[in-house]
């Protein structure tokens, strides 16, 4: 082992690191910097120095925090945001040279944490829900490493559980929970075009060449956990010459 950093130390909150690390040289105080980016279900983005494992900084939260945020759980039971789904959970995080952002799948979905008395001699445990009554959505957001900042944002009407993709065309391609699969302009966040997959798009989509032509493809499965719309489907699309 190199190096290692504890981003939440003992946590209890189900806090696990889950999105795929990103590895990014940009340009800050006229050197490159060689760093390793990762997306925290707590709601920020961390870089380091991916030799050393320094801490560079960390972003702007890029989904609500409450005040409840780390604190240990009660006998009645807590609302906490972000919850156990994040954040950022699993869906991976993409990297523009041509931008030089970052762009972070988000979800707003607070998590209910109640401590439970346990058995005779057993020590009491914690007990996590998510309550369907509060409102819930995702975001998506171009973040700079230079200095951590939200460039642009945009808002979905459920959580955001599939990750990005960016093209050197300038564009960004994600999938949403309503079954959307859509494509915007990566400098502004502005919406160019969207697909209804019938679904829930909760996969990350993927970009390859087949005779000098240019395809994007993605899974639209929906998630049983999460209530999205559930389906069996890939499907490619054929990038304009």
């Amino acid at each position: 082992m190199r190096w290692y950093h504890q981003i939440v130390p003992h946590d209890i909150w189900g806090y696990d690191v889950a999105s795929p690390p990103v590895l990014l040289d940009f340009p800050a105080n006229g050197k490159t910097v060689r760093a390793v980016a990762e997306a925290s279900k707590s709601g920020w983005l961390y870089l380091f120095d991916r030799e050393t494992g320094k801490p560079l900084r960390r972003s702007e939260a890029f989904v609500p925090q409450n005040d409840l945020l780390f604190r240990r759980p009660t006998s009645e039971g807590m609302l906490i945001a972000p919850g156990a789904a994040g954040g950022a959970n699993w869906p991976p995080t993409s990297y523009s040279p041509q931008t030089g952002w970052l762009y972070v799948s988000g979800t707003h979905n607070p998590t209910r944490y109640q401590l439970k008395p346990g058995e005779l001699g057993q020590p009491g445990r914690i007990v996590i829900s998510f309550d369907k009554t509060v409102e819930r959505w995702g975001t998506l957001s171009a973040i700079a490493p230079q200095d951590g900042k939200i460039k642009w944002q945009v808002k979905t009407d459920l959580p955001l559980v599939s990750g990005s993709l960016t093209t050197a065309g300038g564009l960004i391609f994600y999938g949403e929970s309503n079954g959307q699969f859509v494509a915007r302009n990566a400098q502004d966040g502005t919406a160019l075009w969207r697909f209804n997959t019938g679904a829930g798009v909760n996969a990350p989509p993927v970009t390859y060449a087949v005779d000098g032509r240019q395809f994007v493809a993605v899974a639209a499965g929906g998630h049983k956990l999460f209530d999205f719309p559930p389906g069996n489907a890939v499907i490619a699309f054929g990038l304009p010459d």
